[in-house]
Formats: structure tokens, C-alpha cells, sequence
């Protein structure tokens, strides 16, 4: 049998050398060379399939690689040769055998869906692998706090691009860093479990009050005018100010309704914390009984603020333990004006600043909205509890 390279190199002196060698004649090698490329046998296809297909050949959103293939299919079914149909389409042979195989085996599924490759072997060594998370959790770059792709990358000798998926398989995140403080109180958890009831089930006929001051609250005012925003460009201001000076803002949030009781005071003493007292006083129906919930500052239990308490039986303190004021709900309220009011301001002076913190507090009390504290003091015992373990293990 002559080989299929020869028949159709088209060389002819090789063909003859071949027809020489072989003792065949000119007229023998073309029966051959028919046989080889006879028509296969037409691809069987049901009246619906050959409608469905044909639907989808018509289709003008069908991907010209999907109509490519059902033509091979509907030309395969009415007995055209596999040679001849392949140039027509302008494609080659084993593409039409591919496709004429897959719709027997998966039907019209196999045509719409390329069938999955195995792609590229995988070169790095499990091995390998456990030295890149290793060295990333427990080792420390020379001169560097912390390991990059690239450093890592070279003290591994891999590329940067398999550091990354590394780490990103592990969930690992060396650049970023959180901040902690673990509360030393010897009463924390008795302190926790009382704060965190107030929140989630407050005592009736009384007022749960979250008090805090958020303290150096400077009135900048911008070097150079702030360049609104415009459409694919953020406001723009520069990054040099000047201070006009500060206030303190005093603030009682009310945890049942969100409505916000506020003040500005130029100081932070305990002569400013009682006039704030004096003032939540005059505020405040008389018949309740109220539950402040205040830090550990030194102003809160000062001995002029202990005989004020003292004088009005129906306050009740409840202070949060040392090192965790983010257990005083008011905190948000601090963080939410910082954020929607303080930090992008202009102000040229602090009456400007105070202005502008009250009629914020203003506008909020109209539709107050209040924080629902969610977390149950069981939960954050057990993670502080946790967090305890960790630092004395190491791990």
C-alpha cells in the first residue's frame, strides 16, 4: 500500500519511483487513491434534529465557529464526501471528522459546548508549594517586614505570577495588616454581657443612652479651592490645609430610636461632661429612668461628676471595659458623621465646623434610623477568648 504522505504530496517523479519500486501501475494508484477518499456513510439525522440545526445555521446570533460545525453536520447527513465537505467549508478533513464524531456521541450538546482540554501539566511540586506558604507565614525578608510576589518570587526561585497563585489559593494576604487591642480588664466579660443586654434587650419604662465625646475635631480649610467632580473624575481637593482650630462634640445616642442629642464645647474637662449632663437632664422625661453607657475616661467618674450622679438617683452607669470603647454604641454615630460630614468639609472657622456638626445631627434626628447591635455576648467571648489563646501560644 502506497503511504497517505505520498499520495498527496502530488510529487510526481515520487509517485513514479513508487509505481517502480512496487510494480503498480499509474492506473492501480488511482483506484487506490479513490478507495482512500470514498464517501463515508451518510450521518443519520432525525426530521427535528435537521430542523433545530438548520434554525440555528440561519440564526444571525449563532458564533460563526458553532454554524461551522452544524453545517458539517447537515452536509455529513445528506452524503456529501468527508474530503469534498471539507473543502467547501474551507476547513480540513479531521475537523469534519471531529464534529461528525462528537454529534453522534453528544448530539446537538456536543456542537454548542467545546469538549474540556487537559491543559497545561502542572510544574509545581507540592513541595514546592508547602515552601512558598511556609516561608510566607513564618519567615521574614531580609531587611523587610513582610514579602511581596517578587521577593518571595526570587527567594523561591519560581516566577511571581505562581507566587500569586500561591497565595491566593491559601487565602493568604501578606501586604495587608488590622489592627487589634485586647481589653486587660479583670471584668470584662461581667462588663460585656451587661452592655451587650442593655443593647439587645433594654429595660422598659427607661432610656438607654450611648455617651462618648469625640474630641479634636479640627476646622480645615482647604489651601486651594475643591475641584467638583465631573464625570469619570472624582472630586478633587489638595492635600495641604489649614487648621482654624478644634471643638469637642458631645453626644448621647438614644439606642432604641437612633435619635442623636449633641452638643460642641471648646474643651474636654469634666466642667464641659457636666453641663452635657445638665443638658441630657433638661432633655429627658423626668418619669424614666435612664442607662448611660460611658468609657473608662477619667472625666466620667471625677469626684464633681461622682456628686452629680449621686444627686440624681435616676441615672445608671454602665462602663465599658478598659481598652474596648467599640463596645459603646455611639462610636458609629462618631464614625458615620466623620464620614459623611467632617472629613471632606471646608471650614474656615470652628463656628462654621459647629454649625455644620448640629445641623448634620438635625437632619438625622428628622428620620432617625437606629444601629442594631447583632452580635450576642457569647459570640465575642468566644472570640476574644480565642484571640486570649492565640497570643499566648503564638498561633
Amino acid at each position: 500500500m502506497m503511504p497517505d504522505s505520498w499520495c498527496v504530496c502530488g510529487n510526481g517523479s515520487v509517485v513514479l519511483v513508487w509505481c517502480f519500486i512496487n510494480n503498480v501501475t499509474i492506473a492501480e494508484v488511482r483506484a487506490i487513491v479513490a478507495a482512500m477518499w470514498e464517501a463515508a456513510q451518510a450521518l443519520p439525522l432525525s426530521v427535528g434534529e435537521r430542523k433545530l440545526l438548520e434554525g440555528f445555521a440561519r440564526a444571525g446570533s449563532t458564533p460563526q465557529k458553532i454554524a461551522l460545525r452544524i453545517r458539517i453536520v447537515l452536509r455529513s447527513a445528506d452524503g456529501v464526501a468527508n474530503h469534498r465537505l471539507a473543502t467547501e467549508l474551507g476547513t480540513s478533513r479531521p475537523t469534519v471528522l471531529r464534529w461528525r464524531q462528537r454529534f453522534e456521541q453528544a448530539g446537538l450538546e456536543g456542537l454548542l459546548e467545546d469538549a474540556p482540554r487537559p491543559g497545561r501539566k502542572k510544574r509545581l511540586t507540592p513541595e514546592k508549594e508547602e515552601a512558598i506558604v511556609n516561608a510566607t507565614l513564618y519567615r521574614k525578608p531580609p531587611g523587610a517586614t513582610h514579602w511581596s510576589v517578587r521577593t518571595l518570587a526570587q527567594a523561591q526561585r519560581v516566577s511571581p505570577a505562581t507566587v500569586h497563585r500561591v497565595w491566593r489559593a491559601h487565602r493568604l494576604q501578606p501586604h495587608r495588616v488590622k489592627s487589634f487591642k485586647l481589653s486587660r480588664d479583670p471584668k470584662f466579660f461581667h462588663k460585656l454581657h451587661d452592655i451587650v443586654g442593655l443593647y439587645r434587650n433594654p429595660p422598659t419604662q427607661a432610656l438607654v443612652l450611648s455617651v462618648d465625646e469625640k474630641s479634636q475635631i479640627q476646622a480645615l480649610d482647604r489651601t486651594q479651592p475643591v475641584l467638583p467632580m465631573r464625570p469619570g473624575i472624582p472630586e478633587r481637593q489638595t492635600h495641604d490645609y489649614t487648621r482654624h482650630g478644634t471643638t469637642t462634640l458631645f453626644a448621647a445616642l438614644n439606642v432604641l430610636n437612633g435619635e442623636v442629642l449633641g452638643g460642641c464645647m471648646p474643651r474636654h474637662r469634666h466642667q464641659e461632661f457636666l453641663r452635657f449632663l445638665e443638658r441630657i437632664e433638661r432633655r429627658t422625661p423626668r418619669r424614666l429612668a435612664i442607662h448611660l453607657i460611658l468609657d473608662n475616661y477619667a472625666t466620667h467618674t471625677h469626684p464633681a461628676v461622682e456628686a452629680w450622679f449621686a444627686a440624681h438617683p435616676r441615672y445608671h452607669r454602665h462602663f465599658t471595659p478598659t481598652g474596648a470603647s467599640w463596645l459603646n454604641l455611639v462610636e458609629r454615630f462618631f464614625a458615620e458623621i466623620t464620614d459623611k460630614r467632617i472629613r471632606r468639609g471646608t471650614f474656615r472657622s470652628v463656628g462654621e465646623l459647629v454649625r455644620a456638626i448640629l445641623d448634620y445631627i438635625r437632619c438625622r434626628n428628622r428620620s432617625p434610623q437606629p444601629f442594631m447591635w447583632t452580635a450576642s455576648a457569647h459570640s465575642i467571648a468566644r472570640k476574644v477568648r480565642h484571640c486570649n489563646e492565640a497570643l499566648e501560644t503564638g498561633h
